[in-house]
């Protein structure tokens, strides 16, 4: 008896010990990603607390929090069983904010400044409806057929779609959405923000106001061998700077999301493990790091906070477009755009016109092919600030196809060759992306 009880306390010590050493410090990081997640659901997307809960936030561990929403107040506290609460704000035009404890909510703050243009055009240039279009060269039963497949049956939790939108010269020719979305909800792309980041850089090169093949204007790297990496390295990931990019424990990027103040300056103090332009490592602190360039090119912080919006989001007509920021004022480039499928949509209809919105010349054509080439060192994978599928990974899409990707497959996938433009969103890794597409190139008839 004695032997037993002694092998329990052993247990149970073993147990409180891993307890204290791996969960407790992964506590603020879960709070963290609840209070922020909900705050952003509810108040951007007008989503309730059980839908947040059961969709954005079963996720092992994050199911553990529990949270509350002050609607008068507008910010959203998350704890785990009492311990590690967390807070989150909303602000309108800045979306939800993780705050610490020595952030002043009274004080002021600045606003991006929004433009509407009306245009009285059906979808892609304004956002009235089409007119029906009926191609001869497409399966419209077998189209359909496709996007049904991306979805559910009810009562399933598998490929958790949430909408798709398939665009082939300029016209939606088909588009659905799970229960509770329409097209007017606004959801997150995720990692699909850095590629909107990355565009701004274009723009500024377009404009003449940039030089991307400079060496980035890093004070802390120009003493040491860092000062050789150029915007063009970060842009393609590929700066040999060291980066831990897992979402599944305390890592770089974790911290840098829940725990940062300012998340521009994560990656700065990293040292190289790798040669510039000769070691790609996929990171969401450098496109953090190239918001934080983006913020020195203008003078005043309204400018900057304007420029993301005048110069792109507004000008193609993303109006639901909302990039949210970090303490520190900066647009978390990296993971937190939001905007309507449709509005995802224009995006991607903007690089398959290399970058001409009707008639204007938003970044140069060379651009879209910039950022299309296979960055070295990638396999074919990555170009600036897209993922390609130069190398094959899907084998039954053509090769040109390059697209924006986020968490739980968010996807805008862009077929230059097909006249192409695919959006999905959803909540699961696993969706099959290569067979949706399979099934849709299918049903245009050669």
């Amino acid at each position: 008896m004695k032997k037993i009880t002694k092998i329990f306390v052993i247990l149970i010590i073993i147990l409180l010990a891993y307890l204290r050493v791996v969960i407790y410090p992964q506590l603020d990081l879960i709070s963290g990603f609840s209070a922020k997640s909900v705050a952003s659901g509810h108040f951007i997307d007008n989503r309730s607390l059980e839908t947040i809960q059961k969709g954005d936030n079963d996720i092992p561990k994050v199911d553990w929090a529990t949270n509350e929403i002050n609607e008068t107040n507008q910010f959203v506290t998350s704890n785990v069983y009492g311990i590690k609460e967390r807070k989150a704000i909303y602000r309108k035009g800045l979306g939800a904010t993780l705050i610490n404890d020595d952030f002043d909510v009274n004080k002021p703050y600045e606003v991006p400044k929004r433009t509407k243009i009306s245009t009285n055009l059906p979808f892609p240039y304004g956002n009235l409806e089409q007119k029906d279009t009926v191609f001869k060269n497409i399966d419209y039963e077998k189209l359909q057929n496709a996007v049904n497949n991306a979805f559910d049956i009810k009562g399933e939790k598998n490929k958790r779609t949430r909408s798709v939108l398939v665009v082939y010269k300029d016209k939606i020719i088909a588009e659905k959405y799970t229960d509770g979305f329409n097209k007017n909800s606004k959801i997150l792309g995720w990692s699909m923000t850095k590629s909107i980041t990355g565009t701004y850089f274009g723009i500024l090169q377009h404009q003449g106001k940039i030089d991307i093949m400079k060496p980035a204007p890093i004070a802390e790297w120009k003493n040491d061998e860092r000062k050789n990496i150029t915007i063009n390295d970060l842009l393609h990931m590929n700066s040999g700077l060291e980066w831990e990019e897992d979402y599944g424990k305390i890592s770089d990027v974790t911290k840098m999301l829940f725990i940062s103040e300012d998340m521009t300056k994560s990656q700065i103090d990293k040292p190289l493990v790798g040669k510039p332009n000769q070691t790609w490592k996929y990171s969401s602190g450098t496109t953090n790091l190239l918001s934080g360039i983006l913020r020195k090119q203008f003078k005043t912080h309204q400018e900057y906070l304007d420029f993301w919006y005048s110069s792109l989001l507004d000008k193609i007509g993303m109006n639901s477009a909302i990039i949210e920021t970090d303490i520190a004022g900066n647009f978390v480039g990296s993971s937190y755009g939001w905007a309507t499928t449709r509005d995802w949509a224009k995006f991607g209809l903007l690089y398959l016109h290399k970058g001409n919105w009707n008639g204007e010349q938003i970044f140069d054509e060379s651009w879209a092919k910039y950022v299309a080439t296979p960055t070295n060192t990638s396999n074919g994978i990555y170009g600036a600030h897209f993922w390609l599928n130069a190398g094959g990974n899907f084998p039954d899409v053509p090769k040109d196809m390059y697209r924006c990707s986020g968490y739980q497959g968010q996807m805008v996938i862009i077929i230059p060759s097909l006249d192409l433009v695919v959006v999905r969103m959803g909540l699961s890794e696993e969706f099959d992306m290569n067979g949706f597409l399979k099934e849709v190139i299918e049903s245009l008839e050669k």
